[in-house]
């Protein structure tokens, strides 16, 4: 059965949860849902919306989840969830406004590709989710090193639209007294990369975060039981649901748990170590 609910309360509207990466494959979708689930086992209203009409990745794992509680018979912590259709950053509002009326929490999936809809979610987010697989592909979307040294040359123009947005966010908050935003950039499947990239890439995302402001924290391997729970929606999270855990099933809880203490969502009301609780 669900466990009781526990009030969590955000202040200033809902906290926007942007998960974000123009290039496909990284983990936006994985990651989204379970920092979703692990919010809502803690009673937080969770509303989560899709923006890829297409692929519809979020939206499919939980409409997956609620099939699965129907035929289980059984009630599992879940979230608010719709995909947009629309074209315009007018509808777009509209319905964040719509999904955020009753939410403490709204998440966003974006696409892996150039969408000026998701660009304009990404510069409105409260917390900015980036995951990035550990290769210099990957880091071309934030920054581009010298091809001998691999020291930063210049920002690309998606770290540099991000830094713009983050620093009329912090003149803002002077004014309103609306959040600063928080970016994090989520290294995934770090245990794939050879010793000698992985290095030059954590030098070149250290010296990036300095000059950007960004946070680095650890994300999720590629484990093949994150593409197996899809079908029935269940997260690493419904421990009572998943039948014996082998030892890969406790190594990737302990990621997400590292993962979502290093996401930081709001403390003032105790959300993120409650989540932290939940994926213990």
């Amino acid at each position: 059965m669900q466990p009781p609910k526990k009030e969590v309360t955000v202040s200033n509207g809902p906290h926007r949860i942007v998960f974000a990466n123009e290039k496909g494959g990284t983990g936006k979708s994985t990651t989204a849902v379970h920092v979703a689930i692990a919010l809502a086992y803690q009673g937080a209203r969770v509303a989560a919306i899709d923006l890829d009409s297409r692929q519809r990745t979020l939206h499919r794992y939980l409409e997956n989840r609620g099939e699965t509680q129907r035929r289980r018979q059984i009630a599992l912590p879940t979230a608010q969830f719709t995909v947009f259709a629309g074209d315009s950053v007018e509808e777009l509002d509209a319905l964040t406004e719509q999904m955020g009326q009753d939410a403490d929490f709204v998440i966003f999936d974006t696409p892996g590709r150039d969408d000026p809809l998701a660009r304009h979610v990404a510069t409105r987010a409260d917390t900015l989710v980036t995951p990035l697989n550990d290769s210099f592909v990957d880091f071309d979307l934030i920054g581009q090193v010298d091809a001998e040294t691999f020291r930063v040359r210049r920002l690309s123009f998606y770290a540099e639209l991000i830094w713009e947005a983050r620093k009329k966010r912090a003149m803002s908050t002077i004014r309103d007294a609306r959040r600063e935003m928080d970016w994090v950039v989520v290294r995934n499947r770090t245990g794939y990369t050879e010793a000698r990239n992985q290095k030059r890439i954590d030098q070149a995302l250290t010296e990036l975060s300095k000059r950007v402001g960004f946070r680095i924290a650890s994300g999720l391997s590629e484990r093949v039981i994150y593409r197996e729970l899809f079908p029935s929606g269940l997260t690493l999270l419904d421990k009572g649901h998943l039948g014996e855990l082998g030892t890969s099933h406790l190594v990737a809880r302990q990621e997400l748990r590292t993962l979502i203490a290093g996401l930081n969502l709001p403390a003032a009301n105790g959300s993120a170590q409650l989540a932290l609780e939940g994926v213990a």
